[in-house]
């Protein structure tokens, strides 16, 4: 049997590690790569970087900070950041990335996803949802990294997405992105209940129950987190961390 995977997930900003909450207040945490070797050394699963400014300003996740991840990392990776063509999927694969994450140019063009997934195979295009409610209390997609709203209903969008050929859903629940009080499990439900591809819990998560009941009650199929693997302790000191395999196995087998 396999357990659900759990994945660090590292916000860039000017090629510094950041963290955020709900998709603000960024706060400089230390160097990517050094998060990569200590990740290494912990053995995590997999991991996901994602450049906040990238789409914002009309660019790509650097290619040469993909190249020195795919040369350290031990475990496969994707990346996120401004990708918009079938050329710039093709580039950040052949410098080492596994999947590619993509979310405001499948926003903005939907057939994207199933040119890229035709070229490349669904399994290395994921797609990632950042989720919130508008003033009026409805629940929508948000692309350029939280700052534009959309029309969107996430539950229709993800049929979409799948539909058009995407390997893998990433779903954010801006609302509970750095607050450490639990995912969204209503909307990880709903989303793992409309779609057959495996969906990604990420947004809130602060404890290994936290990363159960996304599975359990959520029917996710694996978990992402960022405060939980670079904080330590009330006071929130930084710390790159993440459970051991044994205590993994025991948490979603027990």
């Amino acid at each position: 049997m396999f357990r659900p995977r759990v994945i660090p997930v590292l916000l860039l900003k000017n090629l510094g590690l950041v963290k955020s909450i709900q998709f603000k207040d960024h706060r400089y945490i230390g160097d990517p790569i050094n998060a990569v070797k200590l990740f290494n050394d912990l053995e995590a699963d997999e991991l996901v970087f994602l450049d906040i400014l990238a789409s914002k300003e009309n660019r790509t996740i650097s290619l040469d900070f993909v190249r020195k991840v795919g040369d350290e990392a031990n475990m496969p990776f994707g990346v996120g950041g401004g990708i918009r063509t079938i050329a710039h999927i093709r580039e950040i694969i052949s410098a080492g990335a596994e999947k590619a994450i993509i979310n405001s140019a499948a926003i903005d063009n939907p057939e994207f996803i199933r040119n890229a997934a035709n070229e490349f195979g669904s399994s290395t295009i994921v797609v990632s949802l950042d989720v919130k409610k508008n003033l009026f209390g409805k629940t929508q997609l948000y692309s350029l990294a939280g700052t534009k709203s959309t029309s969107l209903d996430p539950l229709d969008f993800a049929k979409l997405m799948e539909e058009k050929g995407a390997g893998e859903i990433i779903i954010n629940s801006i609302e509970h992105d750095g607050k450490m009080q639990g995912y969204n499990i209503p909307l990880i439900k709903k989303i793992s209940e409309a779609v057959t591809i495996p969906v990604i819990a990420c947004g809130g998560a602060a404890t290994l129950p936290h990363l159960k009941q996304a599975v359990t009650e959520g029917y996710a199929s694996a978990v992402a987190a960022g405060s939980m693997f670079v904080y330590h302790g009330p006071r929130k000191a930084v710390l790159i961390n993440y459970p051991p395999q044994s205590q993994l196995k025991q948490l979603f087998f027990v």
